[in-house]
């Protein structure tokens, strides 16, 4: 299977996951279920489920055992979007082309659909058809990324952080947990669903750091080089809150170099793990060449 009809087939694999492990829009409470909906279903390129069911290829996982993994982590991803976009974060009324939670419901709908999407998640990984060393292995690490030393954390960095000019090495690692520690968590677990192996695990996590700062690099650069309508969000948005970029600390062509720098260690990382990485190794191409 060529690599495009592979990525389709596994986001379709993780739309329908994520559909099938929600409550419907006519469950009680209706506006809630729809607003959950909403923000999670027919948008995205799914990144990281593509992470998951790629991590799991690798150690011999059936799309079957990832399924509810690679839907959890989309869950924390989209509730993170909700929450980001309130006004009381980063006010933004635009995400994945179509008007954010909070503009299209209320607020305190948006508030919920955060609360109810990360439960939600966890209740997913409980149920997983995986022995219990794994599901507990899963849900540490997916705790573990969404927490204070993760994800929460890397966002109350930067709000901290907003209209201030960070060092590289500060940007560095506010990264490494707002966008690096769910990336991380998404291919580890995919791992975990297989067998791996200890230094396997250790060339998985290398490459999952160089994979999460590459994915914000790019992120960074098209924020200051793609329209509204190409992203899907607002563009400009970094510029307009003046915050610290890997574009506004290095400049553009820097940037670029930067993550031509990240892709080929990401790659590197990956040469350790033989030829069953290659979607992987596709991936990597993918979230560079996905933009520019």
């Amino acid at each position: 299977m060529d690599f495009l009809a592979w990525m389709t087939a596994a986001q379709q694999r993780s739309e329908a996951a994520l559909s099938h492990h929600q409550p419907g829009a006519s469950v009680t409470p209706e506006r809630l279920h729809e607003a959950m909906r909403y923000s999670t279903l027919g948008g995205g390129k799914r990144v990281r489920p593509l992470l998951c069911y790629a991590a799991g290829e690798v150690f011999g996982a059936a799309d079957e055992q990832l399924d509810l993994p690679a839907a959890a982590v989309e869950m924390i991803h989209a509730y993170s979007l909700v929450h980001d976009d309130l006004p009381c974060m980063d006010n933004d009324r635009l995400r994945r082309g179509k008007p954010t939670c909070h503009v299209e419901f209320d607020e305190a709908t948006a508030l919920l659909v955060g609360d109810a999407l990360q439960s939600q998640a966890f209740q997913l990984l409980a149920d997983a058809p995986l022995d219990a060393g794994k599901v507990v292995t899963m849900l540490s690490l997916l705790a573990h990324a969404a927490g204070s030393r993760g994800m929460a954390g890397g966002q109350a960095i930067d709000l901290a952080a907003t209209g201030k000019t960070q060092s590289l090495a500060a940007l560095e690692f506010m990264h490494l947990h707002k966008t690096g520690a769910l990336i991380r968590a998404a291919v580890l677990m995919g791992a975990h669903c297989g067998n791996p192996e200890g230094a396997e695990l250790l060339a998985l996590t290398h490459f999952a750091n160089r994979i999460g700062l590459l994915f914000q690099v790019v992120d960074d650069i098209l924020d200051a080089e793609a329209s509204t309508a190409t992203l899907g969000k607002t563009a400009g948005k970094d510029a307009a809150q003046n915050k610290s970029t890997y574009v506004s600390l290095l400049g553009t062509a820097a940037a670029k170099a930067k993550a031509a720098e990240l892709r080929g260690e990401a790659h590197a990382a990956l040469d350790r793990l033989g030829r069953d990485a290659l979607r992987l190794h596709q991936l990597t191409d993918y979230i560079v060449d996905r933009h520019f």
